[in-house]
């Protein structure tokens, strides 16, 4: 499929694909292996084409860790998106770090200044929005060093807050919640 426009043709299928482009991905069949994750819906075609995301598209969060691991199930609850919160699901992902360890920036963006939110027993998370022109994440449980202003991938964006003051028995961690709602998995 090709469509003219004035003197150029822009093919609609590559138009179309920017959605999984620009999210750092590439179109293809799902029949191949991906080594990181496939994103449904993101790339024109049949259904069996898919946006195969490569592994950690972000960078490492937590200064000392290896990779961005998503929090086991502890006594206070699991990690991982959708996991039952109660009656609620958790819309975001908790990525294991230690207590006052130095958190990275996952990419490169803006700071869009402070976020917080209360839990139904009354805690309250501070964190940050960091936006860029692809992604929009607040990122919970951590003191950033300024809450505005240009960041690049892996510069040193804070350090994490103790829950185990609040939470005992609970496994330290920062929150990563898509402004959206969607699962930040396919990136970490």
């Amino acid at each position: 499929m090709v469509k003219k426009t004035g003197s150029k043709k822009l093919s609609t299928r590559t138009r179309s694909n920017v959605r999984c482009t620009r999210l750092g991905g590439i179109c293809q069949s799902n029949r191949y292996i991906c080594q990181g994750r496939y994103l449904k819906d993101k790339c024109s075609g049949p259904k069996t084409q898919q946006c195969c995301m490569p592994v950690g598209a972000w960078s490492i969060l937590c200064a000392g860790h290896h990779n961005n691991r998503v929090r086991a199930c502890d006594v206070h609850g699991c990690g991982a998106f959708n996991s039952r919160r109660g009656n609620d699901l958790h819309k975001a992902v908790d990525l294991v770090c230690d207590d006052y360890g130095i958190v990275n920036t996952p990419f490169s963006g803006s700071l869009a200044g402070p976020v917080s939110r209360k839990d139904p027993a009354g805690n309250q998370y501070d964190g940050v929005k960091l936006l860029s022109d692809v992604h929009c994440v607040k990122i919970f449980n951590i003191r950033p060093y300024r809450y505005i202003g240009p960041v690049t991938q892996g510069e040193v964006l804070g350090y994490l807050l103790p829950l185990q003051e609040r939470f005992s028995g609970i496994t330290s961690h920062l929150e990563l919640q898509m402004c959206d709602g969607t699962d930040p998995s396919p990136f970490i």
